[in-house]
């Protein structure tokens, strides 16, 4: 019976030396984690900073095309379309319009192109090819109203009707995309 209390004492010793060797090895464990993580929180807490900035940057939304991109077409079909106009009817009438809106309009988006190459910001000539958009349809519509032609009033109406849409679309979603950074190139000698 000594001989089972002996085994049994050593055994219960066994198991409370490996229990407070456990105990001892889960305090050196946790204390060593406790370390990297009250660093890792400082490093994480300056990454989510960087994180939010960058955030910031991207919340800035705007249109997926540029004003440019169909503004110089439009203006060039206004423009086509009043010298066509002229030499089919012979009004100056058309030709004055043709030139004086496509002509406008092919400015105002071709400035557009350049200041947006610069990286300023284009509101102004957005704005303006929006209200030459705007007296386009007012003028097409009337004579559309009077003559009943489909072609060309009704038709340049639905054009620039479209075209004041696309350009409150840009307006809406905050303007013209940013210009990508150009790598620089290597220069020849």
């Amino acid at each position: 019976m000594s001989l089972e209390r002996q085994g049994a004492d050593t055994a219960g010793s066994d198991a409370k030396n490996s229990l407070s060797y456990a105990a001892d090895m889960t305090k050196l464990h946790v204390e060593e984690k406790q370390e990297p993580y009250s660093k890792k929180d400082n490093h994480d807490a300056e990454k989510a900073g960087l994180a939010e900035e960058g955030v910031a940057q991207q919340q800035k939304k705007t249109a997926k095309i540029h004003d440019f991109c169909l503004g110089i077409p439009f203006g060039g079909f206004v423009l086509a379309g009043g010298i066509i106009g002229f030499l089919f009817s012979r009004s100056p009438a058309t030709l004055s319009n043709g030139v004086l809106y496509g002509g406008a309009l092919l400015f105002l988006s071709t400035f557009s192109l350049k200041v947006w190459k610069q990286g300023k910001s284009s509101l102004p000539f957005i704005l303006g090819q929006a209200a030459l958009s705007g007296i386009l349809i007012w003028k097409n519509f009337q004579s559309y109203s009077l003559a009943k032609k489909l072609f060309p009033t009704g038709f340049t109406a639905i054009i620039s009707s479209a075209m004041l849409c696309f350009y409150l679309y840009v307006l809406i979603s905050g303007g013209n995309p940013p210009p990508k950074k150009l790598k620089p190139s290597a220069s020849v000698a």
